[in-house]
This record gives structure tokens, C-alpha cells and sequence, in this order.
């Protein structure tokens, strides 16, 4: 194999095919999902800014254009980068972030078109014999490298913000606090933060039972005191602390972020799960310390490229699988 390529030389070989998803619900318009290859590779470029022409005329120019193309960080087959058009170069103020996926996956495809969604109900005899199962297939996948290069630490270690090393002497109720990469790391009314547990045996909120109350309030607590200590005028109050569910990876992380930031779809009903309620409801759950949220239903939304839809969902609404 030839010397690795440096992450800031991949986006100018970046060869657009086509403009997968212009019409972004969650970004007002500012959001362009572009498909293309480096290399005879598949590569997806996902790219942020006020708002983009319609044409592919337009987007060639824009692409041909972008300068000072900063690396923020690259782990396994991501990448992420700061840029800026020919015309804010000078200030050298990036007007442009984007995201690079390569090679890319037909999943990733997938996930990025455009796509109906729908509302399904998980019960707990969903979750247990198709969701879990799932869940497992995807981990044995590999998809949770990058997680793991970081919580070992042989990536992005110039980024994280806190290794906190957990209560008492027990290492696995340590956490890592880093930027999320979807935050331009300037604008504090738009900071997204990401929470890391160590251990590993908690996939999604999923696995949350009576006997993690404790530890999900410590890391809470100190969640909002390193990032208030963080970042100066930012107060806990300030700070919206969720799960998601279904999550974009099965290893349980905490998003962290500013209430000012535009509440998109990541953020709505059908995705984010509040941390305090997820704390409320398990107090109010019966049971002993295994009691918890393996034993509710839960409601939430997919999209109809999802293979949680193709594969378990959409069988169970016509019948192909039994519950």
C-alpha cells in the first residue's frame, strides 16, 4: 500500500456524480448531500453553508472554488473539514464545513437520500426478538471502530475536552466529553457536544435500568460542570442533555447542546430522548436495580430506506414476521 493521503488533500479530488439530497428538513435548505468518487471510490461530501444554488452547473463552480481546506479531524473511513469559497478567502473566515465519507457504503447512501418516514411503536417483544438481534449484527460489523479508537486512544485525542475516570474506583463508569463534529467549534449558540461512557455493555438507552440512575447523574453533574468551566458565558442552564433512539451507532453516547442551537430533526419528537426523563422514568418504573427501559415501549420515527424499516418493521406491518 502507497502512503496514506492527508485528509486535506482528498476533498479536491472529490469527483461529483450527482447531488443526492438538496431538500434537507433539518438544515432549512443549508445542508447539500453530494455523491461522488475519489480514487474510482465511492465518497459521499456532505456540506453546510447559508444556502446553494439548485444547478449542477453552480454546485461545480462552488466545488472548483473552496480554498483553505482545514482538516478538524479523520477517524476510520470519516472525515471532517472547514473550508472556504474564493470569496471569503481572504478573510480567512470558512464559510463552508463539510463532512467526508470514504469510501462510502451503499448504507450510507441509503441514509442520506431523500426518504419518507415513518412512526413505528417497539415493544419489548419487538425489541427482543428482532431490535437486539439487530443491534448485535450491526456491532459484529465493525461500525463502532471509530468509537473505540477514541476511548483507546489512538484518535482525536487533541479533541477531547474531559476523560473523566468515573465514580470511586470503578474504570467503567469513566466517560470522554469532545466536541461533536457536526459543531464548527466558534459558535457557542450552536455547540454540540458528545459524551463517550467507557464501558461497553450499554448499547442504547435501551440498556438503562434502575441501577444506572446513579451513575447517568454523575455523569450529567459533571457534564455540565466541565462545559460551563469550558466555555465562558455558557451556563448548566443553558445545555440540552439527550439520547437518541434509534442512535446513528450502538455504543450509548450523550449529545450536549446549547439551547440556542436551531432545533432540528436530530432533536425532535420520534429521535431525542431527554436525559433527566430518562432518569424520571426510570425512578418511576417498578422493579428492582434490573428493572428499566428494555420493558416500555417506545415510539419513534424511521425512515423507509432504514434497514430497521426494510428488515424488521415494514415485515411486521405486512405480516411476513410475527411479533
Amino acid at each position: 500500500m502507497g502512503e496514506p493521503i492527508p485528509p486535506e488533500a482528498l476533498i479536491p479530488r472529490f469527483k461529483l456524480g450527482k447531488v443526492l439530497n438538496q431538500v434537507s428538513l433539518d438544515q432549512n435548505g443549508r445542508r447539500i448531500i453530494l455523491l461522488g468518487e475519489i480514487d474510482s471510490s465511492p465518497a459521499l461530501v456532505i456540506a453546510e453553508r447559508a444556502a446553494f444554488p439548485s444547478s449542477i452547473s453552480e454546485i461545480e463552480v462552488l466545488h472548483a472554488s473552496l480554498v483553505n481546506i482545514k482538516n478538524l479531524g479523520a477517524n476510520d473511513i470519516y472525515r471532517w473539514y472547514l473550508a472556504s469559497s474564493a470569496v471569503q478567502a481572504a478573510a480567512d473566515l470558512p464559510d463552508l464545513k463539510a463532512t467526508l465519507i470514504y469510501p462510502c457504503t451503499p448504507a450510507h447512501v441509503k441514509k442520506y437520500s431523500p426518504q419518507v418516514f415513518r412512526m413505528v411503536t417497539e415493544t419489548p417483544a419487538i425489541f427482543k426478538n428482532h431490535v437486539r438481534p439487530y443491534m448485535q449484527k450491526k456491532r459484529d460489523e465493525g461500525r463502532l471502530n471509530w468509537v473505540f479508537n477514541i476511548l483507546e486512544g489512538r484518535e482525536e485525542q487533541e479533541s477531547v475536552l474531559l476523560r473523566e475516570p468515573g465514580q470511586g474506583t470503578n474504570p467503567d463508569d469513566g466517560f470522554l466529553l469532545l466536541p461533536d463534529l457536526n459543531w464548527d467549534r466558534r459558535t457557542l449558540t450552536s455547540l454540540r457536544l458528545l459524551a463517550l461512557p467507557e464501558r461497553r455493555d450499554i448499547w442504547s438507552v435501551r440498556d438503562l435500568k434502575k441501577g444506572h440512575i446513579e451513575w447517568l447523574r454523575h455523569m450529567r453533574d459533571k457534564i455540565l460542570l466541565a462545559t460551563v468551566k469550558l466555555y465562558d458565558g455558557i451556563e448548566s442552564d443553558m445545555l440540552k442533555l439527550y439520547f437518541h433512539y434509534q442512535p446513528t451507532y450502538y455504543h450509548l453516547h450523550i449529545h450536549v447542546v446549547h439551547t440556542m442551537t436551531e432545533a432540528n430533526s436530530t432533536q425532535a419528537t420520534g429521535k431525542a430522548m431527554g436525559l433527566e426523563n430518562i432518569i424520571s422514568q426510570l425512578e418511576t418504573i417498578s422493579g428492582g436495580p434490573d428493572a428499566g427501559m428494555a420493558d416500555v415501549d417506545l415510539t419513534y420515527a424511521l425512515g423507509e430506506a432504514s434497514e430497521l424499516w426494510t428488515e424488521i418493521f415494514f415485515p411486521l406491518k405486512t405480516g411476513e414476521k410475527k411479533f
